[in-house]
């Protein structure tokens, strides 16, 4: 069964943050961390992973990735630091965890 995420990438100064959906978090991610795409990423130096959220249509996760995209950054950080307190870069954890 495919699984789609929503996910939430930073910088390494935690001033900026990024909002996505995929169905391959740690393919997307490594593209992000990597820069081998210009936009958002690339030019404000997103790479690292500090929130997912696993949904099981595709659907659902574009409705909550627009959902956050709304929101102000102050709820954006309280979701973070809600599931990541010390805003740690996840990625490896979870290329551990799917590999």
């Amino acid at each position: 069964m495919k699984k789609f995420f929503v996910y939430i990438l930073t910088n390494k100064h935690r001033n900026v943050v990024y909002t996505g959906v995929t169905s391959n978090l740690i393919g997307r991610t490594f593209v992000h961390r990597n820069d081998l795409v210009d936009g958002f990423s690339r030019r404000y130096k997103v790479h690292d992973l500090v929130w997912y959220e696993q949904h099981l249509t595709a659907l659902s996760a574009i409705q909550r990735e627009k959902q956050i995209k709304k929101w102000r950054r102050a709820w954006k950080d309280q979701l973070v630091a809600d599931f990541n307190p010390e805003w740690r870069d996840l990625y490896d954890d979870v290329a551990r965890h799917w590999i």
